[in-house]
């Protein structure tokens, strides 16, 4: 199935995100990420909240980001997350992050979550069933 599923948000780049120079700290791309994370739960019910509400949370345990341009003060930054479907028990997302005024990629990036057991944080080893549930609903398995 080649069924995508994105979302994106628009980040105004604060003061207190840049240094000296008034180019973004690179700690910040992470918060960024997040943000973009957040627009695509939001959008299919894959939200923080969501996870808990099924007795699970998911921890970030892998994030992978390169670098390609500066942000800087005053820019916007449009940030992309798009959901990678894997048969793993686990939530991965690909990241394009670009600057609004011009459309130039500043940074790409993946992250992985894991599912675990609100109760004792055990790691799930299969897939949660809300999990193949959600995905049957926006297409991502057949429902069976």
């Amino acid at each position: 199935m080649s069924v995508i599923l994105k979302a994106q948000t628009e980040i105004k780049v604060r003061f207190n995100e840049v240094d000296s120079l008034r180019i973004v700290w690179h700690g910040h791309y992470v918060k960024y990420l997040e943000e973009a994370r957040e627009a695509f739960g939001a959008k299919y019910e894959m939200g923080y909240l969501d996870v808990e509400k099924h007795g699970f949370v998911s921890p970030i345990v892998k994030v992978d980001i390169d670098y390609k341009q500066q942000l800087r003060y005053g820019d916007t930054v449009i940030a992309e997350a798009e959901y990678v479907n894997t048969a793993a028990a686990k939530l991965m997302f690909k990241y394009r992050l670009y600057r609004k005024s011009d459309g130039v990629q500043v940074a790409k990036a993946k992250t992985i979550q894991v599912f675990l057991d609100i109760k004792n944080l055990e790691l799930s080893l299969n897939h949660p069933a809300f999990g193949i549930e959600w995905k049957k609903k926006w297409g991502l398995i057949e429902d069976s």
